[in-house]
């Protein structure tokens, strides 16, 4: 009989998404889920959006110009990209398909846009999860007191909510963000759940043949 061992087997990671219109709390989700997994890490994206105050470079985003961005996308070096409010964002390959081969789990706080260009490539690493406001007035509310944004910014992005929130029957899950605290235990729950998918271990084939062969 062949001895079958747990420690021999590791799992392929999981690409999480995040999408939500602007104000409807998903990067705070992230922040959290970020802060409560070690086999977890953010993909950086480019963006050739002006930098916030509060945003570091290589920890928010990669703040690059519009020729470099073009370059990138021409040689086929980003996963997805889009075009949201008038400024491009892109998720460099690479570190994806580097993490999700060591097992590790990769963060994505993108729109549904570039979600849709992840599923349509590698839709069996995929977890999509739309953040919905409570109330549109809440969404209002949170965006004036991020006081990152002026005034026709703000503006522009909640008229462009409404084609943002169409987008949800696309997604996997869907949680309404009234609480933070609740929010981030559904996420915690979604993502525990898709770890222990049985197409996502690596060798469970051979683990349970060889539990087989010591009986």
């Amino acid at each position: 009989m062949r001895n079958s061992s747990a420690s021999t087997i590791d799992r392929r990671g999981v690409m999480l998404v995040l999408s939500s219109p602007s104000g409807a709390g998903k990067s705070s989700i992230a922040r959290e889920i970020l802060s409560k997994n070690s086999e977890i890490e953010l993909s950086v994206s480019v963006t050739t959006r002006a930098q916030r105050p509060s945003e570091i470079e290589g920890t928010h985003y990669h703040f690059i110009d519009q020729k470099r961005f073009s370059a990138m996308r021409d040689r086929n070096e980003l996963l997805e990209w889009a075009e949201v409010h008038g400024n491009f964002y892109g998720t460099p390959r690479d570190p994806v398909e580097e993490a999700l081969s060591a097992g590790r789990d990769v963060l994505f706080d993108i729109d549904w846009q570039g979600t849709r260009q992840l599923h349509e490539r590698m839709p069996e690493d995929l977890v999509r999860i739309f953040v919905l406001p409570p109330s549109i007035d809440e969404l209002k509310s949170r965006l004036e007191r991020r006081a990152e944004d002026s005034a026709d910014v703000i503006a522009k992005r909640l008229a462009n909510s409404a084609l943002e929130m169409e987008q949800w029957s696309e997604y996997d899950y869907v949680i309404i963000n009234e609480k933070l605290e609740l929010s981030v235990a559904r996420v915690q729950s979604i993502l525990d759940a898709e770890r222990m998918r049985r197409d996502r271990v690596v060798g469970i084939n051979m683990f349970v043949e060889g539990l087989i062969n010591q009986l």
